[in-house]
């Protein structure tokens, strides 16, 4: 599932303000005719935009003969900053979250004057031109954080940006605590383990010259992980602070020392991964 998150409190139903998860279990509450939980595999935050997310839900059987049908309905119904590119029968016991052995995030930053546009601005972070970026010094930095490590000292506390337990989003155990206090569908685990085992983590070039982009894929991620993780990248890779902090951040216990985190929208969950075997109709 694609969506902007420009116009969302987040993924996860809230009290209050315009959720993904709202706006998709209304569409298929019209659908079928009953109330419908859509579980996503990774629950984006305010702004955070998605090209890969991960839906499941069940379908009543009038509608699973036909999963064009499905996808053809929902698109219709959903509004204009959600779209469904593809739909797949699952094998029985599969849970959009927990079944998921992968996520991938991108976040994109702007460093030309252009990055100002109106057309470019909600969808990246738009440094500008003034301020040059040392490639050098990004591309050492996320070469450390391959393997597993915790992620205390890059991630969002519980009760705040700093301060306090860290709330981890996705993947299977560990105490994950809520730090904006909506509850939800995750279920928590009472020991502690804030371990993330990092497979892919590398900044590269953008397409169009236009600046640079951070892909990282990990089993989990703590909450806001990436945001913070591009944010102290960005203030070593601007001479704000020294490439000797990373490792100190990497291993602190809490994140007091951290830099601000990357602003939202230049955040993208881009692919969530399941086992094939999962997949209905895959060959056992």
């Amino acid at each position: 599932m694609h969506y902007n998150g420009a116009g969302f409190v987040g993924w996860q139903r809230q009290p209050q303000g315009r959720t993904v998860q709202a706006e998709v279990e209304a569409v298929l509450e019209r659908l079928t005719g009953q109330k419908t939980t859509a579980t996503g595999a990774g629950r984006t935050d305010s702004g955070v935009h998605a090209l890969g997310q991960g839906v499941g839900f069940t379908l009543t059987e009038r509608w699973t003969s036909s999963l064009e049908g499905v996808q053809r309905a929902l698109n219709a119904l959903l509004p204009r900053d959600i779209w469904v590119e593809r739909l797949h029968a699952m094998q029985p016991g599969f849970h959009a979250r927990r079944s998921a052995t992968a996520r991938r995030y991108r976040y994109v930053i702007g460093t030309d004057e252009a990055s100002h546009s109106p057309f470019r601005r909600p969808y990246e972070w738009a440094l500008g031109s003034g301020r040059a970026l040392d490639v050098a010094a990004l591309g050492q930095a996320a070469a450390a954080l391959q393997g597993e490590h915790e992620f205390r000292g890059l991630a969002r506390a519980a009760g705040g940006e700093r301060r306090g337990g860290v709330g981890v989003r996705g993947g299977g155990g560990g105490e994950r605590k809520h730090p904006d206090g909506s509850g939800g569908e995750d279920e928590w685990d009472a020991k502690p383990d804030y371990r993330c085992r990092v497979a892919l983590a590398e900044w590269a070039p953008r397409a169009d010259g236009a600046g640079v982009t951070f892909t990282i894929e990990a089993d989990r991620f703590l909450h806001r992980m990436v945001r913070f993780l591009v944010g102290a990248m960005v203030d070593i890779a601007l001479g704000r602070r020294p490439p000797s902090d990373f490792p100190r951040l990497l291993a602190a216990g809490d994140n007091q020392a951290a830099s601000p985190p990357a602003p939202p929208q230049g955040l993208y969950l881009v692919a969530v991964r399941y086992p094939p075997d999962l997949y209905a109709g895959a060959e056992s």
